[in-house]
């Protein structure tokens, strides 16, 4: 779903700004609020916003917003969710990487054809997103959602951003979470976790790592130690997100 594009020296200085800042500030469920804001100096937009989305449970367990929209009806979102071709494209698909655009999907007449156009967005005078998503176990994700009200569309210069972003963000999201739960892990833990919350196993997690099968159950032993949980879907749970 990418195009090959130029990033500008301006856009990698602004991006490493964004990257190395110290934020003392306290990111409750999701990120500083101070990085949302940032984020919006890069990708101009009218309103950002960070949550988790339980599929399954049909509920937003955390939400940030860096500008309030107006939005409200949430009985619409979900009325409407699986049947919209954006908000549903990770859950069908298992695609937690592409950073992805209305337009990747419908044509500007479709889109304003849609129930979560017709009956969420326009309400809020909005029309265009730019999604990013991260996994964060079965049935869930962490998005951040960037809106636009009428006229210029996002482009593959701010597709291209995110994506170079997206290692970051998921790093600061995942960090703070870890910070919450009181539970130190050490960066092959980490990762050996992303793993599981993007569904891989043992086996799977191992050729991933090139470790042997029998390293990650100790490794995972030892995770369930440290976040005091006793299976994968709690130590997932416990790292990246609690529903509320």
């Amino acid at each position: 779903m990418t195009t090959q594009v130029r990033v500008s020296d301006k856009d990698l200085l602004d991006l490493f700004e964004l990257v190395t800042a110290h934020r003392d500030e306290d990111p409750g469920d999701g990120l500083p609020l101070s990085m949302l804001c940032h984020l919006m100096d890069q990708v101009p937009c009218d309103n950002v916003s960070f949550f988790g989305l339980d599929t399954t449970q049909q509920a937003i367990w955390f939400g940030q917003e860096a500008v309030a929209s107006g939005e409200d009806g949430e009985d619409a979102f979900w009325a409407y969710y699986w049947d919209s071709l954006p908000c549903s494209y990770p859950d069908r698909s298992m695609d937690f990487r592409s950073v992805t655009t209305v337009a990747d999907f419908y044509s500007p007449r479709q889109w304003r054809d849609t129930g979560m156009y017709r009956e969420y967005l326009r309400p809020a005078g909005l029309e265009h997103e730019l999604m990013l998503c991260l996994p964060a176990g079965p049935g869930r994700t962490v998005r951040l959602m960037f809106l636009r009200g009428p006229g210029r569309d996002f482009s593959e210069r701010d597709r291209a951003l995110l994506a170079l972003l997206r290692p970051h963000l998921q790093e600061a999201y995942e960090e703070g979470q870890l910070r919450r739960s009181g539970a130190e892990l050490t960066a092959r833990q980490r990762d050996m976790l992303r793993l599981v919350a993007a569904g891989h196993t043992n086996a799977q997690i191992g050729r991933r790592l090139g470790v042997a099968e029998g390293t990650v159950r100790k490794h995972m032993e030892n995770i369930y130690g440290r976040l005091q949980v006793s299976s994968r879907t709690a130590a997932v749970t416990r790292a990246f997100g609690t529903v509320r």
